[in-house]
């Protein structure tokens, strides 16, 4: 009965994270809206651009920022530099002589989290937005961000990033567009449950000066303060993806826990709105526990597979799962191999970064991912 029970509660929370609760949320987004006020408002913004030795992509970010289409007068940029050794200081003073508007807070290293809570209180401005060395904003990418301020209830907006390689064509994956879709719908119900480091805003008022990281932390504590996360997919931003999935497996590994220190240590859960815990429940605590729900669900079924059925079934359905994703490791011309082997590698990282958790907490510093810049 318990291996039953094992093969069962992880075979459903599988099929809830991935089918369920997407299909739910966009079926309450379709019928149980929360519109989001918008206007073409210009309010005071400060962008600020955390980095750590980004000489390399540095100039190219300020000359990129500073041509937006938005009030030179209601906008300007900070570069926290997180102790840069490569020059980098130096390219951004030399920059701030020409134009006013940008200016550089030096910070003892302390990693990217750190460099953005230092930076925070060296504003003035009613929004500040945050983003990476690395990405590039559409033209009207900052307009079409704080239009969503208009509306009382928003605290945080987070915009949409696009995976773009150096000669312009699209890299978003089949499993990205999937996220994005979700985001969307979860947005459009209330709030989001996570955004991303390269374009997003929140009220000064509203920031909150914690030692979990903004992606995960800035969506639960604006709920948790009465206000609404939203996402605004036309406010655009485009990195350059890594080049190997092997090197966004390592991405993951790096990220992920941060996100297990917010989940086991952060009472992420707590304070939350019934419909915003169901949202964490279903998109985090579920999604970051996947490679823990598979390692149940194999051995279980290779222990009941002797039974036949549905435990025979499941059994050899994993097993040519991670055939095709072998496939797409080898990078044959197998469909559907390439998204196997994607989702077999961010699996693995759930489970890497939970034992490294466990193991070592989170580290202090960032690294750039390989193949970015």
């Amino acid at each position: 009965m318990l291996l039953k029970g094992i093969f069962w509660g992880s075979l459903g929370a599988l099929a809830w994270t991935h089918v369920g609760y997407p299909l739910a949320a966009a079926g309450l987004a379709r019928t149980r809206p929360r519109p989001v006020r918008k206007d073409d408002i210009t309010p005071e913004v400060t962008v600020i651009v955390p980095a750590h030795d980004e000489a390399a992509v540095i100039e190219e970010k300020l000359e990129n920022l500073l041509s937006l289409d938005y009030p030179a007068d209601r906008f300007s940029v900070l570069v926290a530099s997180d102790a840069s050794t490569d020059g980098m200081d130096e390219l951004v003073l030399a920059a701030a002589e020409n134009q006013p508007r940008i200016r550089l807070l030096a910070c003892p290293r302390g990693g990217k989290l750190a460099a953005m809570n230092r930076a925070v209180p060296e504003t003035n401005g009613e929004i500040v937005a945050f983003t990476d060395a690395n990405a590039t904003w559409e033209p009207g990418a900052l307009r079409k961000l704080v239009r969503s301020f208009a509306d009382p209830e928003v605290g945080y907006v987070c915009g949409q990033l696009r995976l773009q390689a150096p000669d312009g064509s699209n890299r978003e994956g089949l499993y990205w567009r999937y996220e994005m879709w979700l985001r969307r719908s979860e947005s459009a119900i209330g709030s989001i449950t996570g955004g991303n480091g390269s374009i997003y805003a929140v009220r000064r008022s509203d920031y909150v000066t914690h030692r979990f990281g903004h992606d995960l932390g800035l969506p639960d504590a604006m709920v948790k303060r009465g206000r609404r996360a939203v996402y605004e997919p036309e406010a655009l931003a485009f990195e350059q993806p890594p080049p190997e999935l092997e090197d966004e497996y390592g991405r993951k590994v790096r990220m992920f826990p941060w996100a297990w220190q917010h989940l086991v240590e952060g009472r992420m859960l707590s304070g939350v709105t019934p419909l915003y815990l169901a949202e964490l429940l279903s998109h985090r605590v579920l999604r970051y526990s996947t490679g823990v729900l598979h390692v149940a669900l194999f051995v279980s079924s290779l222990v009941l597979a002797r039974q036949g059925g549905v435990y025979a079934a499941a059994f050899a359905a994993q097993l040519a799962w991670l055939a095709l994703a072998a496939a797409g490791r080898l990078r044959l011309p197998v469909p559907l191999a390439g998204l196997a082997y994607y989702y077999a590698l961010v699996t693995w990282a759930t489970l890497v970064s939970l034992v490294r958790y466990l193991r070592h907490g989170v580290p202090p510093v960032w690294e750039k991912a390989a193949g970015t810049r």
